[in-house]
């Protein structure tokens, strides 16, 4: 009996020496907490000599809570893209000292990685279209395979699409238009995409519910909304289009950590097979940034690697990043402010289109109906850009001037194709 009281003591003495032994690793993440459980019992278990301490802030409060406080942290492993570049180019990250082999810094032409190694991409989540499968067959209407699809007038009434002032994630969806079909043909798709489209601001419900609940037939969203979607029961699928844009997560370094050894064993950890394999999970379902994995995914599950081999495009992230402000005011606009006119101006003209479709007035009309108000290399102007972030007061009276323009070229385009549909 004494033997085994010993024994017992013996073990848990050993258990408490280890558990004081492990070496913490301060990591700041926002992700939820049935990411962060998978991760950190898989690191634990692979590297017994830490234990991950999880400091928990939205990407916002990231920032303030960096800039604010004196609490060391290691590492920052979240999908907050921007702050990363803010922090590297603030000199807060260290290069990444860790084996990166494997690991391409592109999806295609689609930049994911921090070219000077500061940061890199952990996984990605792609934009494309939820959609309802009953419902469109039901509208007799094909599954789409591109933007572009969204922009056929059977459409109309039956798409969903985000503001990308009011949604967090579509800033960037609305950009991967501008980048992949170039400025002027990129704001042509959206516009015509709007105007067969319900608009989706703050305080809506999320898309992929709009489409779950058959409200409307397509949503453009983030994947991992639609997956969550699909995992609860919602009756939906998701799309990729051929011009896919992508939202990765990264791994950094902090400058100071505390625990450097530590910190690189996890940023090893997250971007090793293992940890690559675990965005499979059903409870996180990711798109891992290491092409070797997808050998072994599940059925069906999207490969971005074997996708950008088919079709690519390059997408410049700094540039992307750099105009998001900008991009949402011409958003706001040409759409958001204009949507009534708008759909009324595309309806018009397409109807014209049937009704006598060699006029030449329908081209001139169209020119009308794409009229910008900015250039490619106005909006990646840096001063107008500051200028939208800092929103003084000269982007107010600049936006009144476009909303007049806007007005102007929008009912020009209108009367073109009522003229045409008149027979005049």
């Amino acid at each position: 009996m004494k033997l085994k009281l010993w024994m017992i003591s013996t073990g848990l003495l050993l258990l408490s020496q280890l558990a004081v032994a492990a070496e913490k690793v301060v990591v700041l993440t926002s992700y939820p907490q049935e990411v962060v459980t998978q991760f950190e019992a898989a690191f634990e278990q692979a590297y017994p000599e830490y234990r991950l301490e999880i400091l928990w802030r939205q990407s916002r409060d990231a920032m303030n809570y960096l800039h604010q406080t004196h609490s060391p942290v290691d590492v920052y492993w979240t999908p907050a893209q921007r702050n990363f570049a803010v922090l590297a180019k603030e000199g807060a990250l260290r290069k990444l000292d860790i084996d990166l082999n494997g690991l391409p810094k592109k999806i295609g032409g689609f930049q994911i990685s921090d070219a000077d190694g500061f940061y890199v991409a952990t996984e990605t989540a792609g934009f494309g279209m939820a959609y309802h499968p009953a419902e469109l067959q039901k509208l007799g209407l094909p599954v789409p395979t591109d933007w572009k699809s969204l922009t056929a007038p059977a459409y109309s009434g039956h798409v969903v699409l985000p503001i990308p002032s009011k949604v967090g994630y579509a800033p960037m969806l609305i950009d991967t238009l501008l980048q992949g079909y170039g400025w002027e043909q990129g704001w042509s798709v959206l516009s015509q995409i709007a105007a067969n489209a319900s608009l989706a601001g703050a305080g809506a419900t999320f898309i992929s519910d709009d489409v779950g609940s058959g409200r409307f037939a397509v949503g453009a969203t983030i994947d991992f909304f639609a997956v969550s979607a699909m995992a609860n029961g919602k009756p939906l699928r998701f799309t990729y289009p051929e011009k896919v844009g992508y939202s990765p997560a990264h791994v950094g370094i902090f400058r100071e950590a505390t625990h450097l050894d530590g910190a690189k064993a996890f940023a090893s950890f997250v971007l090793s097979e293992a940890g690559q394999k675990l965005l499979f999970h059903t409870d996180i379902r990711k798109l891992p940034v290491r092409p070797a994995v997808y050998a072994s995914k599940p059925a069906d599950y999207f490969d971005p690697f074997a996708s950008a081999q088919r079709a690519s495009y390059d997408y410049d992230v700094a540039s992307g990043l750099a105009r998001q402000e900008l991009v949402a005011a011409v958003f706001d606009a040409l759409i958001t402010r204009q949507h009534a006119a708008l759909k009324t101006m595309w309806a018009a003209i397409h109807q014209a289109e049937q009704h006598a479709p060699k006029d030449a007035r329908l081209a001139k009309a169209r020119r009308h109906a794409n009229w910008l108000p900015l250039t490619t290399e106005q909006a990646n102007d840096a001063a107008l850009q500051q200028a939208f972030i800092k929103r003084d007061g000269n982007t107010d009276k600049l936006e009144l001037q476009w909303d007049a323009e806007i007005t102007r070229h929008y009912a020009l385009a209108t009367q073109l194709a009522q003229v045409v549909l008149g027979g005049k």
